[in-house]
């Protein structure tokens, strides 16, 4: 029988048919009154986007669902986050992406190198201003447990469990890091997504040659028109059977990829040991490869538009996992975790202004970092479908250099450290 404590943290709704029909009740509700006259000045000021996120974001923290009981987030990472993939880069124009430049890489590094000094000056920081916060030593000094922080903000869940690993920090205390990373990482993807309705303003301000952007989504926007026909039963079957049977080959070639790497010495504690790593890779790779062949036309049936579908059902699961309260709970990790993500957005911004690069990048570059492939096609679409692959490609390189760069911060935070 379950103590009263946890009769009191167990939210209203624990079923998980229930929960995911709420979520979609928050989508549906936040499209419809997005069209209505009356309410489009609020959209205007509130991106729809942000809403899809923030919505069950709100649910989650008064209580009514929960992150820790439901289990949706493996549903919506191992079904639609492939899936999405597939479909939305399943008319990529990869000659466009190339032609974006060089910009989005260097947006990107910038975005890694805040990450790794943000850490020890996030350190030396509150070690003046709250140095009581910073107690513990051994496998319980703080900096170990921030180490498994930048192994997330640098690659993703499997850098993070690596650094965990390799580090030690006491596992009692370990909550209160993945706290910081849920509750810091959506904050800010929450500015983003308000910004990235507002990217023409803050180009404008940056100073920002978009040009080659715009010309990918005018691209896009042409090819869309020029294949586009009413969706028959059987386009959207094919469509289904693409999205679903590229994600059941990816699984499949992932398990057999990723046991290959744990079952070598040198692999199993790299990125390729991790089968999530192998599916986002694999499922790409697929709709990047059907972008080459006569399916690029299922695009006029909306290929990508089914893939937003999915996408957004992926941001309304992504927002479940946010609880405002863990700001009182776990306000002094999450102090640091502001000031090191701060320094993180501050050096981008700089970089950004210094080179004229636009918001996209700058976003990008962060969320392929900090978010990963769960969240950086998320962002990049937001900006436009046709751009969902950049996000992808980024999020990949950030999970090769995960580990190799949160072991580099993990140095510098221990030497700051008092």
């Amino acid at each position: 029988m379950p103590s009263a404590t946890e009769l009191i943290n167990e939210p209203l709704f624990t079923n998980d048919a229930v929960v995911f029909g709420l979520l979609m009740c928050c989508l549906g509700f936040v499209f419809y009154t997005s069209n209505l006259k009356n309410t489009k000045w609020f959209y205007k000021i509130v991106p729809a986007l942000l809403m899809c996120y923030l919505l069950p974001a709100l649910l989650s923290t008064f209580g009514v669902i929960s992150p820790k009981i439901s289990n949706l987030w493996p549903i919506a990472k191992n079904y639609f986050l492939p899936g999405s993939l597939i479909l939305m880069t399943l008319s990529t124009d990869l000659k466009g992406i190339l032609k974006l430049g060089p910009k989005a890489l260097i947006m990107f590094f910038t975005a890694t190198v805040g990450i790794i000094l943000g850490g020890p000056i996030a350190i030396l920081i509150t070690s003046i201003i709250s140095p009581d916060t910073l107690n513990g030593a051994g496998f319980e000094a703080v900096w170990r447990g921030l180490a498994t922080l930048a192994g997330s903000w640098i690659g993703g869940g499997a850098n993070q469990t690596a650094m965990l690993e390799l580090y030690q920090f006491d596992v009692e205390k370990y909550g209160a890091m993945l706290a910081v990373d849920v509750v810091v990482a959506n904050i800010w993807m929450a500015v983003i997504l308000l910004g990235a309705g507002k990217s023409d303003k803050i180009d404008k301000w940056l100073k920002a040659d978009s040009s080659s952007i715009e010309r990918l989504k005018i691209t896009m926007a042409n090819y869309t028109a020029s294949v586009e026909k009413k969706a028959t039963v059987t386009d959207l079957i094919k469509l289904a059977a693409i999205a679903f049977g590229g994600v059941g080959l990816s699984h499949f070639l992932g398990e057999i990829f990723s046991a290959a790497a744990n079952a070598s010495p040198t692999l199993s504690t790299s990125i390729l040991a991790s089968q999530f790593f192998w599916i986002v890779v694999i499922s790409t790779t697929i709709g990047l490869l059907l972008s080459f062949t006569s399916s690029r036309k299922l695009e006029g049936a909306g290929a990508s538009k089914l893939g937003s579908v999915f996408i957004y059902i992926l941001v309304a699961i992504i927002g479940m996992k946010i609880d405002l309260s863990e700001l009182i709970k776990y306000w002094d990790f999450i102090f640091i975790g502001l000031i090191w993500m701060a320094f993180h957005v501050g050096l981008l911004v700089i970089v950004a202004k210094i080179i004229k690069a636009p918001f996209f990048f700058l976003a990008v570059g962060s969320k392929a970092n900090v978010g990963g492939a769960a969240s950086a096609p998320v962002i990049a679409s937001a900006f436009h479908p046709s751009l969902a692959p950049v996000g992808v490609l980024l999020a990949v390189l950030g999970y090769a250099l995960g580990t190799y760069g949160a072991i580099l911060c993990a140095t510098l935070m221990e030497i700051v450290s008092p």
